[in-house]
């Protein structure tokens, strides 16, 4: 980087914290193992997929006297989407590699796992670390979204690694990737390599998480750049007392996001896609809903507002999901007449016929530019993109529409004003310079999984949980990946996946936004949280993420 920002170079000399054991004694721990374990469903099919990582126990750390091991080459991978807190992964990752043997080196494999296969890496030394460490971004040795998938790709990763003595891969990813990393530590196991896979927990999501992983690494720092935003817009409404903003979120599979945010800044509204789901909610309900919201707050004399929604919502509205899966099967099914119709309206005409009656009543209810997105392109798999459907507008334009009937019937001084922006919140959240709190449990996870490799494990994900306490009451260990997978069917195929974590209606964060929404809807209770900040009272610095302190309250 030929030139830094005043805080980036600030930043560069924050030491992040580190767990009591490995503060103690470095990587040099012993291991502690609990009880045998299962996976969350499925366990004889996956015990089958599985059988030599299968049933290993959590581990957890406590100190150690092992002196330095012989030297070893160690190769790590970003794969999938950014999160804040990636380079510090890896610097926790290449401090605790350096303390095992000053001789240890370090292998980033460029552009994700497509570097692991074509054998694209650089030898990381500590000049190139130290420029990054404690900023946002994966532009050290960047990502990537090749699946490691096949027994032809194992067979090259071994390949490639056996080439340059490598006897360790960190794989640094979500759901997917680390449903990888299992998948290729079992293979690298049945072939007698040598070689240790080890996951790391990454998504802005959240969806990545359970009893030993508390938070997927990101979330804390893209919750509260988007905290930051909404409440600036929070702020602008309420000065301008004029418009309605719908922010959509990022979060397809979860509204985790949707959910933090709510609770930071206390929206008019906040829409969770599991409580949808559960409840069986249609879009014609959420859209009533929101319009009475509308007009209850002008007739209070507050004609603005602000209203969060999760990018993954559409899915999870019935009717739609299931218009989405006949859509996808059509289309399919016709491709070739369909691509030859001449116009949008054309192929809106042609779908509309071969829907049955009821959906195709849902389709021709949205507005043009919905249904066109949902007749766009397809993704590899045949699947509607839905990240590029805009919801946000779409109940707008809905809203709109009943918000014209009912002004048909009222005086005109008693007509609802609704004047709207749309908004989309993602990329920005996604690269951002990690709070204090990724900073320091991202270190913590690169350090871990050097002690798990200095310890023989293979097929474990680093775990650093009791997070929403102060750092030196952290506790470090590993969990089996195998505990965290279960059968789904995928793209027509029944396959071993790590179960996503959706919000639990019945948990404290759900319960807990759910207890003040009518009151946020009502008034003026917004929150303005600011920028995250790094400099200054543990209380505004350190803090981890509500939902987080929630969980473990």
């Amino acid at each position: 980087m030929s030139k830094i920002s005043a805080l980036q170079k600030a930043r560069s000399q924050y030491v992040p914290k580190l767990p009591a054991v490995l503060k103690q004694c470095g990587p040099f721990v012993t291991i502690q193992e609990g009880a045998a374990t299962k996976s969350v469903a499925d366990q004889k099919a996956i015990k089958a997929l599985y059988p030599d990582t299968y049933g290993l126990p959590v581990v957890t750390f406590a100190p150690g006297a092992k002196g330095p091991s012989a030297a070893r080459k160690v190769g790590v991978i970003l794969s999938g989407g950014q999160a804040p807190g990636g380079h510090n992964v890896i610097a926790g990752l290449f401090d605790a590699l350096k303390a095992l043997n000053p001789d240890n080196e370090l292998f980033g494999f460029l552009g994700g796992p497509s570097g692991l296969l074509e054998d694209k890496y650089l030898n990381l030394s500590a000049e190139l670390v130290d420029q990054y460490r404690n900023t946002g971004g994966f532009d050290m040795i960047c990502s990537g979204r090749t699946k490691l998938e096949t027994e032809e790709q194992f067979a090259k990763v071994a390949q490639n690694c056996k080439k340059h003595s490598i006897t360790a891969v960190v794989i640094i990813g979500g759901d997917d990737s680390n449903t990888n990393a299992c998948t290729l530590a079992q293979y690298l196991l049945t072939k007698k390599t040598g070689i240790q896979v080890i996951g790391c927990p990454k998504t802005i999501d959240g969806d990545l998480k359970n009893d030993w992983i508390e938070v997927s690494f990101g979330f804390d720092t893209a919750t509260k750049v988007y905290s930051e935003l909404i409440g600036n817009i929070m702020r602008d409404a309420n000065s301008a007392r004029k418009y309605w903003h719908f922010i959509k979120l990022m979060g397809r599979s979860a509204s985790h996001i949707a959910l933090e945010c709510a609770l930071q800044t206390h929206p008019n509204a906040c829409l969770i896609s599991e409580e949808v789901a559960a409840k069986n909610i249609s879009l014609q309900e959420i859209v009533q809903k929101l319009t009475r919201l509308v007009v209850n707050r002008a007739d209070n004399k507050l004609n603005f507002g602000v209203v969060l929604i999760p990018e993954g919502l559409i899915e999870f509205i019935p009717e739609i999901k299931l218009l989405i899966a006949q859509l996808n099967d059509l289309l399919a099914e016709h491709a070739d007449e369909f691509a030859a119709l001449p116009d949008l309206h054309r192929k809106i005409a042609f779908v509309a016929d071969k829907l049955g009656q009821k959906l195709a009543a849902v389709f021709t209810s949205l507005p043009e530019s919905i249904q066109a997105q949902l007749l766009g392109d397809r993704d590899p798999f045949g699947n509607v993109q839905v990240s590029k459907i805009e919801t946000e507008k779409l109940l707008i334009e809905m809203i709109e529409r009943k918000l014209a009937r009912i002004n048909a019937r009222r005086e005109k001084k008693a007509q609802v004003k609704f004047s709207t922006q749309a908004h989309f919140f993602g990329y920005e959240g996604r690269c951002a310079a990690p709070s204090n709190f990724d900073a320091d449990y991202c270190y913590s996870l690169g350090y871990t999984a050097a002690a798990l490799l200095g310890a023989g494990k293979t097929g474990y994900m680093a775990s650093v949980s009791n997070i929403s306490q102060s750092a030196d009451e952290w506790v470090a260990g590993g969990i089996p990946l195998t505990m965290m997978m279960n059968i789904e069917r995928r793209h027509g195929k029944d396959v071993p996946v790590i179960r996503k974590a959706l919000v639990e209606l019945s948990a404290r964060p759900f319960r807990e936004f759910a207890s003040h929404r009518n009151t946020w809807a009502r008034g003026v209770d917004f929150v303005y949280p600011g920028p995250i900040q790094y400099f200054g009272p543990k209380a505004v610095c350190d803090q981890a993420s509500i939902t987080l302190r929630l969980e473990q309250k």
